[in-house]
């Protein structure tokens, strides 16, 4: 069984918990360490007993306090040789031992989990998604993503359950104070996700038996939970599926979503 929860999901900071019967893993670590340490220790965690951080990519929002973490609790890094040279920041805290590197759409493997990353198309080094499989399920996280392509939508196909970007809504983006290279940045083909295309995604891999979403990466500024998800179910009716037929929820920004179990 998979054990999975979005500890902070959004434009202010990112960090994923996965656990196995033989792993504890994170998945960035772009808040605080003591708000992940309070998000494990919700769940009877000890940060401690990570046995590995793995890294999407070098943006601050997902690798805020990977250095001191690891450095702390002596945890092993994965990451593309690439995104370590572009956070040097954060590199120069990890020991040497624990910089372990991987090459995109290979993949490796942490005790009992087997970790195939696949690329993105954002705005930095050589960022990456993950499926995460343990036997014969796999959690996917795809977030920071510019736009949808087929490599992706067929990394994902057969995902049991998808933390999927949904990040800003195009009319809220177009009318807010952002500076107007910043909005062509978000927008752009290596910018984020909008909510009507995050639907989109979902509608095509129901075909493909996902079961559960985690909308994830809302922006602060461009969003709110109710209009990502109320965009979603609607690219769902629009391709005759119910939303019942799949379970949604949206990850918060400040707090720890429960533990799913997959």
């Amino acid at each position: 069984m998979i054990k999975f929860s979005s500890l902070y999901s959004g434009s202010t900071g990112n960090s994923y918990y996965l656990e196995t019967n033989n792993s504890k893993i994170l998945i960035d670590c772009g808040v605080s360490a003591r708000k992940i340490t309070n998000a494990l220790a919700s769940f009877n965690v000890d940060i401690k007993d990570i046995n590995a951080i793995v890294v999407t990519h070098e943006h601050s929002d997902h690798v805020q306090s990977l250095g001191n973490i690891s450095n702390k609790y002596n945890i092993p890094v994965y990451a593309t040789k690439e995104t370590f040279d572009a956070m040097p920041k954060q590199t120069e805290k990890i020991s040497c031992s624990n910089i372990n590197c991987f090459n995109s759409n290979e993949k490796f493997e942490i005790n009992d989990l087997v970790i195939k990353p696949f690329s993105i198309p954002h705005d930095a080094a050589n960022p990456c998604g993950f499926n995460i499989y343990n036997n014969k399920k796999f959690v996917s996280i795809a977030t920071d993503i510019g736009h949808m392509n087929l490599d992706i939508l067929n990394a994902l196909e057969g995902s049991n359950f998808l933390v999927l970007e949904s990040n800003y809504d195009p009319e809220i983006l177009k009318c807010c104070s952002y500076p107007y290279p910043l909005k062509q940045r978000i927008a752009s083909n290596i910018g984020h996700l909008p909510n009507q295309m995050a639907g989109k995604t979902i509608a095509y891999l129901l075909n493909s038996g996902l079961k559960q979403v985690i909308l994830g990466h809302l922006s602060k500024e461009n969003n709110f939970p109710e209009l990502a998800y109320k965009t979603v179910v609607e690219e769902l009716i629009k391709k005759n599926f119910n939303e019942d037929s799949i379970k949604i929820s949206v990850a918060s920004r400040t707090e720890p979503s429960k533990m799913f179990e997959i």
